[in-house]
């Protein structure tokens, strides 16, 4: 499945409730999700690392269909072949 045809299978499963809470609560939800993937890496739960690494990626989303934004055209947009800071392949850019 592409990008694109999971953002259109959660709008046609979620996106009213979606528009109905709101960007700034569909942010806050998005936050939760990625706490509750910090908290799966300390244990080392393959499997609910897994499962929160797709529930971050769902609400991020969702986030993405309530603002009207096309998540795959701005990925595939701002990184295409190399580093949008440093322009290499690998990344040259200084470790922060």
């Amino acid at each position: 499945m592409s990008i694109k045809e999971f953002q259109q299978l959660m709008a046609q499963i979620y996106f009213q409730r979606d528009l109905d809470r709101g960007a700034e609560r569909t942010f806050m939800w998005l936050v939760e999700e990625v706490g509750e993937l910090s908290d799966s890496m300390l244990t080392g739960d393959r499997k609910q690392i897994e499962d929160e690494i797709c529930d971050v990626f769902a609400w991020l989303v969702s986030l993405c269909n309530v603002l009207n934004v096309d998540l795959e055209n701005v990925a595939s947009r701002k990184y295409t072949t190399v580093c949008p800071r440093c322009l290499n392949s690998p990344c040259k850019c200084p470790s922060r």
